[in-house]
């Protein structure tokens, strides 16, 4: 396996590996942009109740992302370290999908119980496929501009998952909610449409499974301490600072994406944009704005290598994030009106983003590497583990903000809004994203381990992995 670290992998690897974020990025952005809108307007629970839910639900979660890495690190079977739990846990993940889109008969009370159990079981099940999917790109090649390829793959599948749901949800819902007696049934639209995501998901994680290897292995002499290994990362200063870069551009996502749905429900008078005549399917303002951002988003993935390879990763990510608050500050501005200006913001918002996230995973790969080259131990899906980790946290923060900022403002759902509530969804899309783009480029900027000095470790790596087979 070590003898193959470094070859330079096949389009359909890197293909089979982009399968596996198109399933969990159809989850992602269902939860991202339409959980809470689901639970307030369709569930029917308040924002402030699920605000807190979330942030609890959540940091409670948060604390499984190592545990997870940790267990993938000490797993061994004939398909590697990470690969299986892509095919253990994939049918799992889609039945617990369903079942977070389910509206049982139940009290407030009993929904509220209901919400936190099925909700805390998804973020486990999350964890138990993701934080290995993650932590696969860091073992399946050693070479630096290939891993920056995997990563982009990765993220152009992501978009294109987070295209279908965004471009799909509400049209099936709308499609799903009709019923024999002509009166819609919503509940009834959300899980029926979550059981064909959920379905679509499984297949592409299990395609992940059978279309990538991993190469990289641990240092023979390497023995398991979980002491060990959690030293070294206490210690591991460009983690932290990358840590703190993920969380604030998770913020920076998530608050915009939560919010997104209810600026348009709200703020926007007329939310249809235009109506599909065979299928008697509207297509709203809220779809086209999240379908424009996240083909920005692929956009910048593009772009994010190109970019990346004249100025290096920490320039591009620091560069990126800064445009990112500006826009997202002159985003407040614009009135119902302003439609053009709304989605040329939107295009150049997300494609900021976009840059940025090839780059934070094949650093995290980066990192796992430097930890390697300075203590002689790798610890890999521990390393990946806090990715997957400061998803949640900034996930967490965002979702939590949005709930909060909502009540705060003194929104209720399905009624025509005060000013003040109005005011503060448009600022959930503007200056409060805007600080979280400049919190992550702020962390970014105290980044060391830019592309010379990890040509050097890879390097050096590379040499001590031949003579381990010699």
């Amino acid at each position: 396996m070590t003898q193959s670290a470094s070859q330079k992998l096949k389009l359909k690897e890197k293909v089979g590996y982009g399968f596996g974020d198109f399933a969990s990025s159809m989850f992602w952005k269902m939860f991202s942009v339409y959980l809470l809108f689901f639970y307030t307007d369709v569930f029917g629970i308040s924002a402030a109740v699920v605000g807190t839910m979330f942030l609890v639900t959540r940091i409670f979660d948060g604390a499984n992302d190592p545990i997870m890495g940790i267990i993938a690190d000490n797993t061994n079977t004939k398909w590697g370290k990470f690969r299986p739990y892509l095919l253990w846990i994939a049918v799992p993940f889609g039945i617990i999908g369903v079942l977070t889109f389910t509206t049982p008969d139940l009290s407030i009370t009993g929904k509220i119980v209901y919400a936190y159990v099925t909700y805390c079981l998804m973020m486990i099940i999350y964890t138990a496929i993701n934080v290995p999917y993650a932590s696969l790109l860091g073992v399946m090649t050693s070479d630096l501009k290939d891993r920056t390829s995997l990563a982009t793959y990765r993220f152009i599948f992501a978009f294109a998952g987070s295209i279908l749901v965004l471009a799909l949800a509400e049209p099936l819902v709308d499609f799903f909610s009709k019923t024999d007696t002509e009166v819609l049934d919503a509940q009834q639209g959300w899980q029926f449409t979550m059981i064909v995501f959920s379905i679509i998901a499984i297949l592409f994680f299990l395609g992940t499974f059978y279309l990538t290897r991993e190469r990289i292995q641990p240092p023979k002499e390497q023995k398991t301490s979980l002491k060990a290994d959690l030293k070294n990362l206490a210690a591991n200063k460009p983690w932290f600072i990358l840590l703190g870069a993920g969380v604030c551009s998770l913020i920076f996502n998530s608050l915009r994406d939560g919010s997104a749905i209810y600026y348009f429900k709200y703020f926007f008078e007329n939310q249809e944009a235009f109506l599909l005549p065979f299928f008697e399917v509207s297509i709203t303002f809220s779809t086209l704005y999240l379908v424009l951002g996240q083909g920005a988003n692929i956009v910048g993935v593009l772009m994010a290598k190109i970019v990346s390879d004249k100025i290096g990763k920490k320039n591009t990510f620091f560069i990126a994030m800064l445009l990112a608050s500006i826009y997202s500050c002159i985003f407040f501005w614009f009135q119902e009106n302003d439609v053009v200006l709304i989605f040329i913001f939107q295009f150049l918002i997300s494609a900021c983003a976009g840059i940025i996230f090839p780059l934070l995973w094949s650093m995290y790969a980066d990192i796992a590497d430097f930890s390697e080259w300075k203590t002689g131990r790798r610890a890999t899906g521990l390393i990946f583990s806090s990715s997957s980790m400061s998803q949640k946290m900034g996930w967490t923060l965002g979702g939590a903000l949005t709930g909060w900022m909502l009540a705060f403002y003194g929104f209720e759902a399905n009624v025509a809004q005060t000013e003040e509530a109005k005011v503060g969804i448009r600022m959930m899309l503007s200056f409060m994203p805007a600080i979280g783009a400049l919190l992550s480029a702020a962390f970014i900027w105290f980044y060391k381990l830019d592309d010379p000095f990890m040509i050097k470790v890879n390097k050096e790596l590379t040499e001590r992995r031949d003579k381990e087979i010699k």
